[in-house]
């Protein structure tokens, strides 16, 4: 009997094979006192477990190939630095100390609270960075309950061709499967922004997420083919349809393998369109991604990671050092600071705040012009950075024109600071925002008019437009860049830029995801900044494309309220 499951998919590809079951759930936490005199064998015994899981992980660390992109290793540094840190080294200790629990409850309760502090995050993308918690301390748990002999909790069975099923997975777990020589990954849980989707790109392993209750229909070594373009999988014995499927991921295949030919190439259309082709990076190690992806610079470079997991806050000096060693390691290459896009979550001293809704709080630039002592600093370093090289401010979750002109104020006291104080900065550096939120997309003209350049956030403009939280397993299957509205604010971003002479970006999922390509291309965008690993295929997209035949169905998709009618005329567009 054949059967389909609908799942969101976050790595396209096709693969066919036979299903594995993995069970992989959060370890069973025990709660119990101690006596007196097993405490502090109770804490080496906590220690020892931590020890025992950093070494599993750089064993895990030491099997990631020498050409496998950078991120993939510094998604295991994360979680050994986690591992480190005196949050789950030293709080749980003492916790066992004073409380007389055992190791499991207490690295529980620590557990809950650092969570707790990630889910009241605004920013989507760090939200989802309370999964790396989960799994560092599951990690340790599974170390806590194994027999203390050395052997890894991670030992799984040989995989080959096989698609694996889960819950949810870790990027270690991943990277374990990929060795084994996995095909796909399907997990009941998950979303685009975590880092086991970010992974499987990397990889080029197709995979769905979302999949509530997968399990509890689909079998051992049922014959499968995860659809990575459709979202779907199909379970079937059919030798026709598994014929046609293993056609079409031959052609992948092919596909994939010829794309490092394009790595010097320019993103040129056939009829002399050029484009622009750049990387979202979050840390300095990333810049090595660059050039392995071609793109030519970095078109968002998050600034979040000198802010995150301390204390205090990183004062001007650090954030400086920082911006211009990124500076100079891009030898020339365009660098787009985007400034603190924090929330309420958190404050200059640490402290954790609450708020009813942090996505529609005090966030991004609203925190930093109501905390002037934690913008100042930032602004100083980037101005001070600028003189290295050619650099542009980007600011974050803009909503009104008073915002913006808040903004250009601060900045003017502040380069006047800096010329008093004779630290030089590049006069002229450009000065944009980011459009996230439908006020922002609605008035794109009048931003475009005060600023040097706008560059389009689809992950949270489509979030806000839609009123979904897209890292809420329940509700993610909303999250569509190719909702009527969507496109229609997209639109009028663009087109602003266009009337007001200014350049007009997109450093959203959207801009690295070729289905998109011609699409965007002829709603007039020509500056895409995106995921390294996607600049090659969406540059392959651009060489073959002739602007000239795109407006007529571009119009007509524009046009169209009906779902079904945009998807029929995209598939044309990408005929």
């Amino acid at each position: 009997m054949n059967f389909s499951i609908a799942g969101l998919s976050v790595s396209q590809g096709i693969a066919i094979g036979r299903i594995s079951l993995l069970e992989r759930g959060s370890p069973d936490v025990p709660s119990y006192t101690l006596a007196e005199d097993l405490i502090e064998p109770e804490v080496e015994r906590f220690s020892r477990a931590v020890d025992k899981t950093v070494a599993q992980l750089s064993s895990v660390r030491d099997r990631i190939p020498a050409s496998a992109p950078t991120d993939i290793a510094a998604f295991i540094d994360t979680h050994l630095l986690m591992l480190d840190d005196s949050a789950l080294r030293k709080v749980p200790a003492e916790t066992i100390r004073s409380t007389g629990c055992n190791a499991e409850w207490a690295l529980k309760l620590q557990r809950d609270a650092l969570v707790n502090v990630f889910e009241e995050m605004d920013d989507p993308y760090l939200r989802t960075r309370k999964d790396d918690v989960i799994h560092v301390v599951n990690g340790i748990l599974r170390s806590l309950q194994s027999p203390e002999d050395g052997s890894s909790h991670d030992d799984v069975p040989v995989m080959s061709n096989r698609i694996v099923v889960a819950d949810d997975l870790t990027p270690a777990d991943t990277i374990l499967l990929h060795h084994q020589g996995i095909a796909a990954l399907l997990t009941e849980y998950g979303g685009p922004l975590s880092h086991t989707a970010i992974l499987a790109r990397s990889l080029r392993i197709p995979m769905l997420v979302g999949v509530h209750g997968a399990r509890q229909c689909l079998r051992n070594n049922d014959q499968v083919i995860l659809d990575g373009h459709f979202g779907q999988l199909v379970v079937t014995e059919d030798a026709e349809m598994l014929r046609q499927y293993r056609e079409l991921q031959l052609k992948d295949q092919r596909h994939f393998a010829s794309l490092d030919r394009l790595r010097d190439e320019p993103a040129v259309t056939t009829d002399g369109v050029e484009v622009q082709l750049q990387a979202n990076i979050e840390l300095p190690g990333d810049i090595e991604m660059l050039e392995q992806a071609g793109a030519t610079g970095v078109g968002l470079f998050r600034t979040e990671f000198l802010f995150m997991n301390r204390s205090q806050m990183p004062d001007e000096e650090e954030q400086f050092e920082v911006y211009r060693s990124v500076v100079k390691a891009l030898q020339g290459k365009p660098l787009t600071l985007r400034t603190l896009d924090l929330g309420a979550d958190k404050t200059v001293d640490g402290e954790v705040a609450s708020t009813t809704n942090p996505a529609l709080g005090l966030r991004a630039i609203r925190l930093c012009l109501h905390d002037p002592d934690l913008f100042y600093p930032q602004l100083r370093a980037i101005l001070r950075a600028s003189v290295y090289g050619p650099v542009r401010l980007m600011v974050p979750m803009m909503s009104s024109l008073v915002e913006l002109r808040q903004v250009q104020r601060i900045i003017g006291m502040v380069k006047q600071e800096l010329r008093q104080a004779g630290k030089g900065f590049d006069e002229h550096i450009p000065v944009g925002a980011m459009i996230e939120v439908p006020s922002a997309a609605l008035q794109a003209y009048h931003f475009a008019s005060e600023l040097d350049f706008l560059s389009i956030g689809t992950n949270d403009l489509v979030q806000y437009t839609m009123a979904i939280d897209r890292v809420d397993d329940e509700v993610n299957y909303l999250y569509d860049p190719l909702n009527p509205a969507v496109l229609r604010l997209i639109f009028l971003s663009l087109r602003a830029g266009k009337r007001a002479g200014v350049p007009v970006a997109m450093c959203g999922e959207m801009a690295g995801d070729r289905r998109f390509t011609r699409l965007l291309l002829g709603m007039g965008l020509r500056e895409f900044s995106m995921q390294a690993t996607s600049c090659l295929d969406v540059k392959d997209i651009i060489r073959q494309t002739d602007s000239r035949t795109l407006p007529r169905l571009v119009k007509q998709i524009l046009s169209s309220a009906d779902q079904d009618e945009i998807d029929h005329l995209l598939t044309q567009l990408n005929a």
